[in-house]
C-alpha cells in the first residue's frame, strides 16, 4: 500500500519549467508544479486510522457473547433444576431453607450474567457503528488520493493482482483434491473446551478438614430414580485408603452433610479391594478405582456389592511410581487417575516404558471391566496435577499458584494430536486439588481440594 500510494505521490509532480534568458545577464528558469501537491498529512492520518481498527477488534472479543450467551443457557438450566429439587425436598425447615439459598444465589448469578451479556452486546454495537464509520470515511479518503494517480499505476497495480489471484484459484482447484473435513475435538457436540466458571459449590464435606484426599460427584449414567443422587469417598486411611462410598439424595444435602448413605466395599481398611487412592469415579452405578496395593482397576457394583478387576498392562505404575505433582510437591498415590465423559470410563496412568508418559486407557464396562483401546503422549505424569476427559480429548491441569490452576494440555484420541498451548486458568479457594472429574450430564466439572468439594461449569465454544 505505501509502494503505491509513493508512486501515486511521485507521479503527481507533473512539472512545467519556463526559462528566460536576457542579453548580457545570466539566465533565469522557472519551475512551476502543474497540480496540487501531494497531500502526505492526510496518508498519514489514513494510516494511521487503519492501525487502530485493526487493533480495536480483537478475536476473543468475537466470542464474548456466545460464550456468555451459552453460560446464561446452562445457569438457567440450572435453575430450574434447583426449583425443581426444592419443590421435592420443601418440608418448611432445613432442607427447605438450604434449598432456597441455593436458589437465591443461582438466580443472583443469572442476573450478573444477563447485565453482562447486555453491556458486552451494547459495547460491541457501539464499536460496530464506530467502525464501520471510520471504515467508510477510510474509503472516502482513499478514493480521493487516488486522483494524484496520473499515470494510473495505482489501478494497474489492482488489476494485476485481480489476475494474479484468479490465477491461483485457477492452479489450486486443477492441482488439488478435496481434503476430508476435520472433525472437532473429541467430535463434541456442544463444540471445543474454551473456559471453566465458578466455582458454583463450595464447602466442606461432613468430615470437616480431617480428610483432605477424596473425590465427589454424580454418576453421569444413574440407574433409574438415582439422576440426584450424588457420591462422595473420603480416605480415611492415611489420606491412601477408603472403604465405603457415602451417597448423598441431593446437592442441598451434601452441602449441609445430612442424611447420607454408606455402602461398604470392604470390612476393614486398608485390605483387599480397598480403595487407594483419591482418583475414583461413578458411572452406571459402578466405583472405578485403583484396587488395593495392585496395578489393577477395580469396579464396584453398588447393586450387587461385588468386585470385579482388570489388570493394567505389566510394569504400569502403582504404589506412589507415578503420582500427580508439581514443584512443591506431590499427590500421594495418584498414578492412576479414572475418568468419565460422553463414551464411558477411562483410565490415566504410566510406565517405564512409556518413559513417565502419559498413557490413556479406555475402560470398557461389564462384570469384569475390559481395557480397551490405549494411547500413549509425550506428556510426563509427574509435571501433572490432575486430568479429566472431555468428548475424547484428555485434558491436564497444572499448579500455577495458591489460587490458580491452568489446563494446559490437550490429548484427543480421535486423532492423536496433542497441544501444549492451552490457557484455561481454574479459580482455586485452596491450593491442591486432589482429584477432578468431568459430568457429561450437567457439564460440570467436580473437585475435591484440600477437604472441600467444588464444582465448576465447563463452558464451550
Amino acid at each position: 500500500m505505501k509502494l503505491s500510494l509513493f508512486s501515486m505521490w511521485a507521479a503527481a509532480l507533473l512539472l512545467t519549467f519556463s526559462s528566460e534568458c536576457v542579453s548580457g545577464k545570466q539566465c533565469v528558469c522557472e519551475l512551476k508544479n502543474a497540480v496540487r501537491p501531494f497531500p502526505t498529512a492526510q496518508l498519514d492520518n489514513i494510516h494511521t486510522a487503519a492501525s487502530e481498527c485493526n487493533t480495536s477488534i480483537t478475536s476473543k472479543q468475537m466470542l464474548e457473547v456466545d460464550v456468555l450467551k451459552l453460560g446464561l443457557q446452562r445457569r438457567l438450566e440450572q435453575l430450574e433444576e434447583s426449583v425443581a429439587v426444592l419443590e421435592r425436598e420443601d418440608d418448611g425447615e432445613l432442607y427447605g431453607a438450604v434449598s432456597l439459598r441455593i436458589i437465591e444465589l443461582e438466580l443472583a448469578e443469572v442476573l450478573e450474567l444477563m447485565a453482562k451479556l447486555n453491556r458486552t452486546i451494547s459495547s460491541h454495537r457501539q464499536l460496530s457503528n464506530n467502525t464501520a464509520a471510520k471504515l467508510h470515511s477510510l474509503v472516502e479518503e482513499m478514493q480521493e488520493l487516488e486522483e494524484f494517480d496520473h499515470m494510473q499505476v495505482v489501478k494497474k497495480q489492482q488489476e494485476n493482482q485481480r489476475m494474479r489471484r484468479d490465477l491461483d484459484n485457477c492452479q489450486h482447484q486443477l492441482h488439488s483434491t478435496a481434503e476430508p473435513p476435520t472433525p472437532p475435538p473429541g467430535n463434541c457436540p456442544q463444540g471445543q473446551l474454551v473456559n471453566v466458571s465458578g466455582p458454583r459449590t463450595y464447602t466442606l464435606t461432613q468430615y470437616g478438614t480431617s480428610y483432605s484426599f477424596g473425590a465427589w460427584g454424580k454418576d453421569p449414567n444413574p440407574s433409574p430414580g438415582k439422576e440426584q443422587v450424588y457420591w462422595l469417598v473420603a480416605l480415611t486411611s492415611s489420606n491412601i485408603f477408603s472403604n465405603y462410598i457415602r451417597e448423598y439424595n441431593s446437592l442441598s444435602t451434601i452441602i449441609v452433610g445430612v442424611g447420607p448413605t454408606d455402602t461398604t466395599i470392604a470390612p476393614s481398611n486398608p485390605t483387599t479391594n480397598t480403595i487407594q487412592g483419591p482418583n475414583v469415579v461413578m458411572y452406571g452405578d459402578a466405583v472405578y478405582y485403583n484396587c488395593y496395593n495392585s496395578p489393577s482397576v477395580c469396579r464396584f457394583n453398588m447393586t450387587s456389592r461385588t468386585v470385579t478387576n482388570v489388570a493394567l498392562p505389566l510394569n504400569s505404575g502403582y504404589g506412589n511410581k507415578f503420582p500427580f505433582g508439581h514443584m512443591d510437591g506431590t499427590y500421594t498415590h495418584t498414578d492412576m487417575d479414572f475418568a468419565t465423559d460422553e463414551s464411558g470410563v477411562w483410565v490415566i496412568y504410566s510406565s517405564p516404558e512409556n518413559f513417565g508418559n502419559i498413557i490413556i486407557s479406555e475402560v470398557l464396562a461389564g462384570s469384569p471391566p475390559v481395557l480397551g483401546r490405549s494411547w500413549r503422549t509425550s506428556l510426563h505424569k509427574r509435571t501433572v496435577t490432575n486430568t479429566f476427559m472431555v468428548c475424547g480429548v484428555l485434558y491436564a491441569t497444572r499448579f500455577l499458584n495458591k489460587e490458580t490452576e491452568e489446563i494446559f494440555y490437550s490429548f484427543d484420541t480421535e486423532t492423536s494430536t496433542e497441544s501444549y498451548r492451552l490457557r484455561i486458568h481454574i479459580k482455586k479457594m485452596q491450593p491442591n486439588i486432589q482429584s477432578l472429574n468431568y459430568n457429561p450430564g450437567d457439564r460440570m466439572l467436580y473437585m475435591y481440594s484440600d477437604a472441600h468439594i467444588l464444582s465448576y461449569e465447563a463452558v464451550f465454544q
